[in-house]
């Protein structure tokens, strides 16, 4: 209810408040207030559920981006575990090489030296 003041006419009499008229009914207030909080529950509903398709489809996206990132996990460690097989190969004929062709002659050698009679050397 919607209060009215009135001046005093006197200055020692207080001021009056008289009461507004009254609606003659409430029900158009009541009508207005309900459908403005519908629209209000149907716009943050509608907005709850924008939110929720978005999250929705960014867990998607996120998701299979994970599994492409785990697929190529895989296949780098499928390439590392053959590029490790080739070069433990290489390694393995590097040192058949060295060891035939530097160490087994320097043996060779040094066993020729120490197997020559004294009396050989002048």
């Amino acid at each position: 209810m919607q209060w009215m003041r009135t001046a005093p006419t006197h200055p020692n009499k207080s001021l009056k408040i008289v009461p507004k008229e009254r609606p003659r009914s409430y029900a158009p207030l009541v009508e207005e207030a309900g459908e403005a909080i519908i629209a209000k529950i149907k716009k943050a509903a509608d907005l709850s559920n924008e939110n929720c398709d978005r999250a929705m489809k960014l867990a998607h996206r996120l998701s299979m981006q994970l599994r492409a990132a785990e697929d190529r996990v895989n296949q780098l460690e499928a390439e590392l575990e053959l590029l490790r097989d080739r070069a433990e190969r290489w390694l393995q004929t590097i040192q058949k090489e060295i060891e035939e062709k530097l160490i087994a002659p320097r043996s060779a050698n040094a066993t020729k030296q120490t197997s020559l009679p004294k009396d050989a050397e002048l």
